[in-house]
């Protein structure tokens, strides 16, 4: 339980640095405590499952991710909703992005992938 907790917090804490909130202003978006968000982020307490549902929302992240760190469709959703916004020349330039983050995490899962081949030779 321990380490679920813990994992949980690394994800809250992650995501609300990649939105540039801190934990004050995460708790006041969220209607919660400043306290609530510390002992969150470093899995010392567990959160209320209402709170569980209004960080979730404040975060733009499903349940599914911030319980067991796993994409949804909704968390798609979300990102989709999030790009659809775009004006096109951002799109294409995010597109750019993208596809150039995807060719070097493919070299990188190429790599792994023949070090592991090497390894049981």
């Amino acid at each position: 339980m321990d380490n679920l907790l813990k994992e949980m917090g690394k994800r809250i804490s992650t995501r609300r640095k990649e939105l540039r909130l801190t934990q004050e202003e995460l708790a006041e978006k969220a209607g919660v405590t400043s306290q609530t968000i510390s002992t969150a982020e470093t899995g010392v307490k567990a959160l209320r499952p209402w709170n569980i549902v209004k960080l979730c929302e404040t975060l733009e992240i499903s349940a599914d991710y911030l319980l067991f760190g796993k994409v949804s469709d909704m968390d798609l959703g979300i990102m989709m909703k999030n790009i659809s916004g775009l004006p096109s020349e951002q799109y294409r330039y995010l597109e750019s992005i993208v596809n150039s983050f995807l060719a070097a995490v493919k070299v990188v899962n190429n790599s792994k992938d023949d070090s592991k081949t090497d390894q049981t030779q």
